[in-house]
């Protein structure tokens, strides 16, 4: 009855090693055919995030057009407002340290 078994139990295997193989042939082909990256393994990848279409010119076109960037006469008063802002900081002593005077340099030095 054993002996019966036995090459029984082979031909399972073996059946399933060819299922196996099969199966796996029918994945690569369906992955060339339709063009999807084969895993196997099943290991992390970057391909879902790459597939994805690129967003930043439909972000880009969503603000608006700075006018103030070409008018020069915008960007000087801007600047003539942050120079007044700062020369007011540092009549109080607020302004920014000298250079090579700052937090860091004074750590450094103990």
């Amino acid at each position: 009855m054993n002996s019966l078994k036995l090459p029984i139990q082979k031909m399972n295997s073996l059946k399933g090693t060819f299922a196996k193989a099969a199966l796996e042939g029918v994945t690569e082909a369906r992955a060339r055919i339709f063009g999807h990256v084969l895993n196997p393994t099943g290991e992390r990848s970057p391909h879902k995030i790459l597939r994805k279409k690129l967003i930043g010119e439909k972000v880009a076109q969503w603000y608006p057009y700075d006018i103030k960037k070409d008018d020069p006469l915008v960007m000087a008063r801007e600047e003539q407002e942050r120079l007044s802002k700062l020369e007011m900081l540092k009549r109080r002593g607020k302004g920014p340290p000298k250079k090579g005077q700052g937090r860091r340099a004074v750590k450094r030095n103990k």
